[in-house]
């Protein structure tokens, strides 16, 4: 077949559309998560191309759909990456990705439910907060992949990154640059955040120092939030919850007149891709999204294909070093 006469793909319309893969497959399915004026710029290059979403028909007759159904947050730019990954990962085995988002006014329960209904034969559920019942209920249904999240009991998949290690990786780091006041700003109620709190605390008392935890959150304001009560008592580095938090922080630092990394460095995690940025340049632990959703991808087509029980694949992250973490100011270091 010709180029001209190559049948459309979603591919060709989010690249006309100037949208991601990912929000054509939401906006050519009907599913809640696009702004409208995004839904229509999406339906008019669908038409202007001549594509017609006519594959998912042709698999939901046959015996198998080849689906792997994907939840995701809609406000976490680090679901987003394992999104991207997770299609050309999908793609490789001779699945396709269908996606769910999680988002404001839409559970996580409805999610699932809407990816049960278009046939997906496995679910990957990204940072679920669904009880381990309710997943244990779904996982009779089809196989099912925590990831991020390991506490999911014993009929569920599961796909994460060490944060013990991460959190470890990190304030080896700052107290290996001379820190002695290191902060953690927490996530909140966010899955992980226990976790990364409780290593947090830890790895300082494993230093002899004194654990410090403010309240947070995963998002930029919670990160803003927190910047008035850490320069209440201004601490030489701060350890955000993710790189969403850390945002915010710096934010409200640079508002008051405060120096990052001369004052205070913080440090992130995730290592978003806007933590690269060169007006941001932000030192993150990463969790390598690619590796995490060819894990959670390779979990779910191996259950689907005849893996009879649940498994649990651990990754262990890394630190990335950029420009927001330097040796404690003078004076207030060990040294």
């Amino acid at each position: 077949m010709s180029e001209l006469q190559r049948r459309p793909t979603l591919m060709d319309v989010a690249e006309a559309a100037g949208v991601s893969r990912a929000l054509v497959s939401i906006v050519m399915r009907g599913a809640p998560g696009a702004a409208e004026s995004t839904r229509q710029r999406v339906l008019q290059a669908a038409s202007d191309l001549g594509y017609r979403a006519d594959s998912r028909a042709r698999l939901l007759r046959s015996s198998r759909t080849k689906l792997l159904g994907l939840t995701f947050s809609s406000s976490q730019p680090f679901h987003a990456e394992i999104v991207d990954a997770a299609y050309a990962e999908a793609s490789a085995k001779g699945y396709e990705i269908t996606l769910s988002a999680v988002a404001g006014g839409r559970p996580e329960a409805r999610a699932i439910e809407t990816l049960l209904d278009v046939g997906a034969e496995a679910l990957i559920i990204i940072a679920p907060t669904l009880s381990v019942d309710d997943l244990a209920r779904h996982a009779r249904q089809v196989p099912v992949v925590s990831l991020l999240r390991e506490d999911v009991g014993e009929y569920v998949d599961s796909v994460s990154s060490d944060d013990h290690a991460g959190i470890v990786l990190a304030v080896d780091h700052l107290v290996g640059l001379g820190h002695r006041r290191i902060v953690h700003v927490d996530g909140g109620e966010a899955v992980s955040s226990d976790k990364r709190r409780e290593a947090y605390r830890t790895e300082m008392v494993r230093h002899g120092l004194q654990p410090v935890v403010v309240s947070g959150g995963p998002g930029e304001e919670d990160g803003m939030s927190a910047g008035p009560i850490l320069q209440a008592d201004l601490p030489t580095a701060v350890i955000a919850f993710n790189d969403r938090s850390a945002l915010g922080i710096m934010e409200s630092f640079r508002a008051a007149g405060i120096s990052i990394p001369s004052d205070v460095s913080v440090l992130g995690y995730d290592d978003s891709n806007f933590a690269k940025l060169s007006y941001v340049q932000l030192s993150s632990v990463s969790q390598d999204a690619p590796l995490l959703a060819a894990a959670a991808v390779g979990r779910a087509v191996d259950r689907i294909e005849g893996a009879k029980s649940p498994g649990s694949v651990v990754r262990t992250p890394h630190l990335v070093i950029r420009k927001t973490t330097a040796r404690a100011p003078e004076g207030n270091s060990d040294t």
